[in-house]
This record gives structure tokens, C-alpha cells and sequence, in this order.
């Protein structure tokens, strides 16, 4: 492991711009190292946009920002659609070329409002999304990012389809500091944007290169068997005990028993860990706000730490 976690670089400027808004920031950086996509649902002004962008250039990575509505296209979305004649022996062929952009050469992409997307650009764009490719080529895009507003009235939103929902792997409930009731990290955001100069400037912390390093360690980061015990454990209270079933909850084979091994093993190697602890499941925080009952995510600390200080007790949380 290197002496200095390139992480933490990306952090401090997150924190230099943005008070609180801690589950937003570590779930960019979990997606960045898991290379997975991110949903993050929350009113306007709640600096899911600012955080996204500050990370970007902090990382000096291709960022990519787009408003979908009722009438994306997706040439919008992914390049200009050229369209060419070509007068040939047996008549004229219409040729159609993709010039790329968008999604399709940024790293970090932000899809704000995705819920407003029609069908069939929304199902094209989670395919490409899905599979990193546009046709047979791979791009280079690292995390996307998708936005929305609550489904609440006032915003006229609708909520994303639950096998779509599902695509995005980190999802978070971001309510923003006012709506949250966090009257002392308010009173900072005020003092930080008195005092801070209007024409600040992200710097570029770390490179490309870096997550390139990052993504190829993730493989390797042991994962003991307490750890996966504890896993299985945990997705069993929530269907045993707390009523989770394929009604009200999405907890798919593929999203806990295979994907949150990758977003553990990120949050390790954000921890500067070679190896998995009870500690990492505390990442299943950030995959689980539209997973389960909002009644059963607000007990989520509780059954986590339920879990994991049982096995602490019994002298097991170790790598052996």
C-alpha cells in the first residue's frame, strides 16, 4: 500500500468547498474506486452537482453534466449524429456517423433529473452505462452519477423504475443541511462563504493513473470469513427479522452477495486496508437508502452495529 492514501487529497478539497454532506462524499469516492454508479436522490441546492464537479477537478478527470427531460434525445447524450449521402454506381447511401461526446469520452458523467428521461433514451443510456461500451468499443467513463428530486408533490417527480433504480449500486438520500435540521453545519457554510473568495479554483490532486492502480488492487483485498458470515447474517435479519421481501425492497442476489464485496473492498482501501473488517460493512449504508423500507434504513446503524460488535466480542473481527 503507499504511504499516503490519494483519497484523502480528494476529501480535503471536497471538505474546502462543501460543509457536511458526509454520505455523499464517501459514496463519490467508493464509485470512483468500485468503478460503480451512484444514485443520489435530493432536493435542489443540496450540492450534488458542486460535489461532483469538485471532485472531478481535483482528479483531473473528464467531467460531463447534462438536465434530462420528457424529450432527451439520445444524441444529446452520447455526440452529434452526422448524417451523409453517398452517390454510388447502384444509387445514393445514407450513412449515419456518431461523432462522440458526452458520455461517451467523459470519466465522471452526472445525469441530473434521470428520472425524467423518456424510456427509450433512458434504457439505451443504463445500457451503456451498464456495459461501458457503445457498440463495441469501451469508454472510458469511471462513475456516473444519476440525480433526482424527491417523489414528493411539490417537485412533480417520479420515482425511477426499481429494475433501473437497481443499475446504480451506491444510493444515497442526501436532504441537504436545512431539511436535515443541521443548524451547526449551516452556521459554517455561512462562515466558510463569507471568507472565501468567489474565483477559487479546484486544484488537480491526483491523476487518472491513480485510480487506474486503485481498481487493479481492488481484486486482491481479502475479504476473511467473518466478514462474509457477517455479510450473509445481515442480509438474513433484514428478510428474517425485519420483513425485507421482494414487495417492498430490492435486495438482489447480485446487488449483496456480489456487488457489496467490491464496495467493501473500496471502503477498505479507502481506509488504507489490504483486507476486509466487520468496519467495512458499514458501506452497505451506502447501498441500501432505496433498497430496503425507510423504516428499516433508519435502524440500519443499529442492526449493523448489532452485528458487527457480536463478532468483537467473540475475538473474531481479525484477519487469520
Amino acid at each position: 500500500m503507499t504511504t499516503q492514501n490519494p483519497f484523502v487529497a480528494l476529501k480535503e478539497e471536497m471538505d474546502n468547498l462543501v460543509v457536511g454532506h458526509e454520505e455523499v462524499k464517501v459514496a463519490l469516492l467508493l464509485g470512483i474506486i468500485s468503478r460503480e454508479h451512484i444514485y443520489i436522490e435530493g432536493p435542489p441546492g443540496t450540492a450534488k452537482t458542486m460535489l461532483a464537479e469538485i471532485v472531478s477537478g481535483a482528479a483531473s478527470l473528464r467531467f460531463f453534466f447534462y438536465q434530462l427531460h420528457r424529450d432527451t434525445r439520445l444524441s444529446e447524450l452520447i455526440g452529434d449524429l452526422v448524417i451523409s449521402k453517398e452517390t454510388t454506381d447502384n444509387g445514393e447511401i445514407i450513412k449515419q456517423k456518431v461523432v462522440k461526446g458526452g458520455i461517451l469520452t467523459s470519466e465522471i458523467c452526472l445525469l441530473d433529473d434521470i428520472s425524467r428521461a423518456p424510456g427509450e433514451s433512458l434504457n439505451v443510456l443504463l445500457r451503456i452505462l451498464n456495459e461501458r461500451k457503445f457498440f463495441n468499443e469501451n469508454i472510458p467513463l469511471l462513475t456516473a452519477i444519476g440525480t433526482s428530486n424527491p417523489t414528493a408533490d411539490e417537485y412533480y417527480n417520479e420515482p425511477l423504475d426499481p429494475a433501473n433504480l437497481d443499475r446504480f449500486v451506491l444510493q444515497i438520500n442526501s436532504q441537504g443541511l436545512s431539511y436535515g435540521r443541521k443548524w451547526d453545519e449551516a452556521k459554517k457554510v455561512i462562515k466558510l462563504y463569507s471568507e472565501r473568495s468567489s474565483d477559487y479554483e479546484v486544484p488537480a490532486r491526483v491523476s487518472r493513473e491513480v485510480f487506474d492502480e486503485y481498481f487493479e488492487k481492488l481484486g486482491s483485498v481479502d475479504i476473511p470469513l467473518v466478514v462474509q458470515e457477517t455479510l450473509a447474517k445481515f442480509v438474513a435479519t433484514l428478510i428474517e427479522d425485519y420483513g425485507c421481501n421482494e414487495t417492498n425492497s430490492l435486495i438482489s442476489d447480485r446487488t449483496f452477495f456480489v456487488k457489496s464485496l467490491k464496495i467493501m473492498r473500496a471502503h477498505a482501501l479507502l481506509n488504507d486496508r489490504d483486507h476486509c473488517t466487520t468496519e467495512d460493512l458499514n458501506a452497505l449504508k451506502y447501498m441500501t437508502a432505496f433498497r430496503v423500507p425507510e423504516e428499516v434504513f433508519q435502524q440500519l446503524d443499529q442492526i449493523l452495529d448489532d452485528l458487527t460488535s457480536k463478532k468483537k466480542k467473540t475475538g473474531t473481527d481479525r484477519v487469520s
